[in-house]
């Protein structure tokens, strides 16, 4: 046996790291069943506001708008009807409520974590409400793409309920459509390594939120009208960066997750496990999609899969493409995803044939969006794609170009698309809401 000396440097070097990156700190879970929480969970009608797109992946929660005329042609100097600053950064995406569009925002000077409220006709800014002042999470443990204004809000026409890292705590906070606070509510405690991502998903009278996390990661449901917690699970500790979402299928609910190894279904209502479906993947940043009876998702480290389940959790079909942090969309009987990388897949639902590939230009971070058969999905270089799956082919109707980055999924209401994108960069680079139409 050889015994080699300690390096005191290294190892005081290495754990310092640990130290600093938050590696070994545990915050263990303190689960609350439906049963003893008392919460009542309650059909919700929605406020006196239509929800236009009104929360993440919009209406059903999958990146299907409603169908409408959305333009398919725009640039820097036609087509905009109106654009508007947004102070700070965020990858929140706009919601659309009523006549107002809203989006979520974080200032480095001084710390402050904002929602933010525009006119929908003028985009004249109507309100500026601060959630947080200071509590930001430190640089080191934040991905250097990421912000600390991540999560898209979430709406039921009452509330707007905003979601933000802050304090070493996911904090869900509820804002009346007027900006005012109405309650503010931890959801669970968060170790960051790289920030976090996840936005908030409405389920009848419930607000849910994922914080996969290293240091204890859970699921919680909060009440929309008090911010008490009606159940929180364990879901143990890999960091993974999904959005949940809730779908019907099979007949049933299903809140849908994936990360943390596997695909897992839980009862929405009560947090109770229905299965889970091991992956070969650990981490993942796309939201589940589903048809009626199958259900769809992708994640990329340490190994890189797409999988499509049934309604049960049964693997039906795989393969080894990583969509990581574009979520994928079904249109008809084809499921497409784009990498991160720019390379758009097309398979069948049913088999996982392949139909097309077709590499696009630029990289990727936001989620496409679908209206009337056709996907719309920025890059990070400010060009949005439009195109089509028609007679087994892609079929691109435009690209267009507008501001010079865009991180943040678009969102569609009433024959307008909303984007949010980067002007400039470095310290000159300027964030702005900006709406699209004929």
């Amino acid at each position: 046996m050889v015994v080699r000396p300690i390096n005191s440097r290294l190892t005081g070097t290495l754990i310092l790291l640990a130290v600093l990156n938050g590696c070994g700190r545990e915050n263990p879970v303190h689960e609350i069943s439906a049963t003893d929480s008392g919460v009542e969970v309650r059909d919700h009608s929605s406020g006196s506001e239509e929800l236009y797109w009104a929360s993440w992946r919009g209406p059903h929660g999958n990146g299907v708008a409603p169908d409408q005329t959305l333009p398919t042609a725009w640039d820097n100097s036609s087509g905009v009807l109106w654009r508007s600053d947004v102070p700070g950064r965020g990858h929140s995406a706009p919601v659309v409520i009523g006549d107002s569009v809203y989006v979520a925002t974080a200032i480095a000077e001084p710390e402050t974590q904002q929602v933010l409220s525009y006119d929908r006709e003028t985009g004249d800014s109507q309100w500026t409400t601060t959630v947080h002042e200071g509590g930001l999470p430190s640089e080191r443990s934040v991905h250097r793409k990421s912000t600390h204004a991540n999560a898209t809000i979430a709406s039921d026409g009452h509330h707007l309920y905003a979601v933000f890292l802050n304090s070493d705590s996911i904090i869900v906070t509820a804002i009346n459509i007027d900006g005012k606070i109405v309650w503010r509510q931890e959801a669970g405690k968060f170790v960051s390594r790289f920030g976090y991502a996840p936005s908030p998903v409405l389920y009848k009278s419930l607000v849910i939120v994922a914080a996969d996390n290293s240091g204890g990661g859970y699921l919680a449901a909060l009440d929309g009208e008090t911010g008490k917690v009606a159940w929180r699970i364990s879901r143990g500790n890999i960091d993974s960066y999904s959005s949940a979402t809730v779908a019907n299928v099979g007949g049933r609910d299903q809140l849908l997750i994936s990360g943390c190894d596997n695909v897992t279904s839980y009862d929405p209502a009560t947090g109770e496990k229905l299965w889970a479906t091991p992956t070969a993947y650990e981490a993942s940043c796309g939201t589940v999609v589903t048809t009626d009876e199958l259900i769809f998702a992708s994640g990329g480290y340490p190994s890189k899969e797409t999988v499509c389940l049934s309604a049960t959790g049964e693997r039906l079909w795989a393969n080894k493409t990583k969509v990581y942090e574009p979520s994928m969309v079904v249109v008809a009987d084809q499921l497409i995803g784009v990498t991160d990388g720019g390379i758009a897949h097309c398979w069948r639902t049913a088999t996982g044939d392949v139909v097309w590939r077709k590499r696009l230009s630029g990289n990727f971070s936001a989620s496409p969006l679908v209206c009337n058969g056709r996907v719309y999905v920025p890059n990070l270089s400010g060009d949005t794609f439009v195109f089509t799956s028609e007679d087994g082919a892609y079929r691109q109707i435009s690209k267009n170009k507008l501001g010079d980055d865009c991180y943040a999924s678009p969102a569609a209401a009433d024959g307008k698309l909303f984007l949010r994108v980067g002007v400039g960069s470095g310290s000159t680079r300027q964030e702005q809401l900006v709406c699209i139409g004929e």
